[in-house]
């Protein structure tokens, strides 16, 4: 089983929305957070440890995990994914573009 942890900034539309649509899959273990104060989960060095890989949905985010855990994010492979901030949660494109972004790398 691999340890796949998705990141936003509030972790209330696009990274949740990942972590619902793999959340049932046999082959991994799912988990979703924010780097924002805001976030619903917001990311943590036990989270970051924890993971396998790190998909990001834009640069920034990766950027701040190395900035503010660089230990954590040193031997982690962080994928950006380049989905912008348009979206709700469970968007159909949304859904579309992470299935897309994602299906290559896994």
């Amino acid at each position: 089983m691999k340890n796949i942890l998705f990141v936003c900034s509030r972790n209330k539309w696009r990274s949740l929305t990942a972590e619902t649509i793999y959340k049932n899959h046999p082959e991994f273990i799912v988990k979703s957070a924010g780097t924002e104060n805001s976030a619903r989960v917001k990311i943590n060095s036990k989270l970051l440890i924890w993971a396998d890989v790190i998909f990001v949905m834009e640069k920034h985010h990766k950027e701040k995990l190395i900035l503010n855990f660089p230990s954590e994010t040193k031997n982690v492979e962080i994928i950006i994914l380049e989905i912008a901030d348009n979206y709700k949660y469970m968007d159909k494109e949304l859904i579309e573009e992470i299935q897309m972004s994602v299906a290559s790398y896994l």
